[in-house]
């Protein structure tokens, strides 16, 4: 490894130790659920509602994929993907339940429980829930050979590439204790030649996988079209100039209207305007009726 001057280093005179360790409380926003092992915390059940799919999530991009994926499917006409949605409060742990644990192991949401098999079959990591279900259902996953490789790999690019806009990105513009402009400068200019890549493709092709609406949307939607509506960390979108991708933009807004999409976005928010947040889902009925607007007027 190159030799570098803790002179030069942020925070002035910091050198690297021989071996890492963890001081508790660093970590800034995030730092009371930061922690460098697995397992539970505590012992917390998982809740089961009435129908056989049950979804543990909080709408964060990767949680929004799910319950946007779900509500695609009731629309089709798939009965079978009637599911309730349980809210799971990250900033208070309790991902680190061991319920939730047995469920998803790296404690990160969402994670999706089939009960319709024989035993509960678990699903963890959004992009693995998204291709689950279209297999279970046989939607939204391009039947002919080139479309269907097309949609596989723009929905790994994006499970490969959130990172750098989320972990990267989000952290150290909006979320890190202090403002390191190496970090804004590296994590920024990644994030801009992915838009690039996205605006470039989207010139040629209506969807990620060609002419049909597909997992690979799904998935880059919550992510890359919230971030394009200037809806993600604060004035990120000004600051990345995402207007200027045209293509983006386009297909940002096609997606955006349609009413799976607006009702998925709903589900375990718990952020923004009242009318928008459905902190539970368990019945079709619930968005005309529990959204926290209108549980507040009760």
């Amino acid at each position: 490894m190159t030799e570098k001057s803790p002179a030069d280093n942020f925070p002035a005179g910091y050198e690297l130790p021989k071996v890492w360790t963890w001081e508790k409380g660093n970590g800034g926003q995030f730092a009371n659920i930061n922690r460098p092992i697995a397992g539970p915390t505590h012992d917390k059940e998982l809740p089961v509602g009435k129908h056989p799919l049950q979804l543990y999530s909080l709408a964060t991009p990767n949680g929004v994929k799910v319950g946007i994926m779900l509500e695609e499917l009731l629309a089709a006409g798939h009965s079978g993907a009637e599911y309730d949605a349980w809210l799971i409060k990250i900033g208070e742990g309790e991902q680190f339940g061991s319920g939730f644990v047995g469920a998803n192991p790296n404690s990160k949401i969402p994670v999706l429980v089939d009960h319709s098999t024989t035993e509960p079959t678990r699903v963890f990591e959004s992009g693995a829930i998204l291709l689950y279900l279209a297999n279970k259902f046989d939607a939204f996953l391009p039947k002919e050979h080139k479309a269907r490789t097309e949609a596989m790999n723009w929905l790994f690019w994006q499970m490969a590439s959130a990172p750098y806009l989320g972990g990267g990105f989000g952290h150290f513009y909006a979320y890190a204790p202090m403002l390191i402009q190496y970090a804004v400068d590296r994590f920024s200019m990644e994030v801009k030649r992915q838009l690039d890549v996205l605006d470039r493709h989207l010139a040629d092709h209506r969807y990620m996988a060609g002419s049909d609406y597909s997992i690979a949307d799904i998935a880059i939607w919550p992510w890359y079209g919230a971030l394009a509506q200037g809806k993600t960390y604060g004035d990120a979108g000004n600051f990345l100039d995402v207007q200027s991708y045209r293509n983006l933009q386009r297909w940002t807004a096609e997606i955006a209207e349609r009413p799976a999409v607006k009702r998925g976005r709903m589900v375990n928010r718990m952020s923004g305007d009242p009318s928008e947040q459905l902190h539970e889902r368990h019945d079709a009925s619930d968005f005309d009726t529990k959204t926290q607007d209108k549980i507040g007027q009760a």
